[in-house]
């Protein structure tokens, strides 16, 4: 268990004096993020599916918010970082933008077809 510890510690302090970027404070905004990104979601569907735009857009934009936190945490602080870390991120957040369009007009034809 010391082992797995020193590991990650080393990892942490690595990245840290490497990227300039703390991993706890990474999982810190990651995990603060969670009950809102949830939350958004569960009510960006609720106002979709009674066809509240503005609404739906609103908590759309809290959704997205929520995803891209801890990326731009990053992207901020980090220095010196492969450029494989900004596609990735670049990817992560495209999949978060892709996803909810799809979402929402996934709710929107459902409704006007049914």
């Amino acid at each position: 268990m010391r082992f797995v510890l020193a590991w990650i510690e080393g990892v942490t302090r690595a990245a840290r004096d490497t990227y300039g970027v703390d991993p706890v404070v990474f999982l810190l905004i990651y995990l603060a993020c969670a009950p809102v990104f949830y939350y958004s979601l569960f009510r960006m569907i609720r106002a979709a599916a009674v066809r509240r735009a503005n609404e739906a857009m609103f908590w759309s934009t809290v959704f997205l918010c929520a995803v891209v936190a801890p990326f731009l945490y990053v992207l901020v602080f980090g220095r010196n970082l492969p450029w494989w870390v900004y596609g990735v991120i670049v990817l992560l957040v495209g999949q978060g933008v892709l996803t909810l369009g799809r979402k929402l007009r996934g709710k929107s034809t459902s409704r006007a077809d049914g």
